[in-house]
């Protein structure tokens, strides 16, 4: 099974700070886009679990390492992995790259939260059915 996703991102003038180089949290909505995308890919609409099921992936823990900036124009593109399944929560890696080289990366903890009361909640067996998470 693929627990890959692939997602180019164009920086955009509004992504840079005045020397032309990516603000560092710029990067968040990167890998947030990405996250977004893997999920649709498998059929899991963040907008239907949020309207008929009252629940939501929300960013539990995020570590980001910096390795080289991003600059105005350049066309880059995030992977995104799967690495784990949990009963309320997905582990997800990401990396910004181009080409061979490695701009960051982050290692993400996502919780499936009940938005009613903000407390963790199981993941739908549904979900876990399209997400057809496989160890690697």
């Amino acid at each position: 099974m693929n627990n890959r996703s692939i997602f180019p991102i164009r920086i955009y003038y509004e992504d840079t700070d005045a020397g032309g180089v990516v603000y560092h949290a710029r990067y968040l909505h990167f890998f947030e886009r990405a996250r977004t995308e893997f999920l649709r890919e498998k059929g899991a609409s963040q907008n239907e679990l949020i309207q008929q099921q009252d629940i939501a992936f929300v960013v539990k823990k995020m570590e980001l390492d910096f390795r080289y900036p991003a600059r105005l124009d350049d066309l880059l593109t995030v992977e995104t992995t799967l690495v784990e399944v949990k009963n309320a929560s997905l582990i997800f890696t990401q990396k910004l790259t181009k080409g061979d080289q490695l701009y960051c990366s982050a290692n993400v903890s996502i919780a499936c939260v009940k938005i009613t009361h903000m407390k963790p909640t199981a993941i739908p067996q549904g979900i876990k059915t399209l997400l057809k998470y496989e160890k690697p």
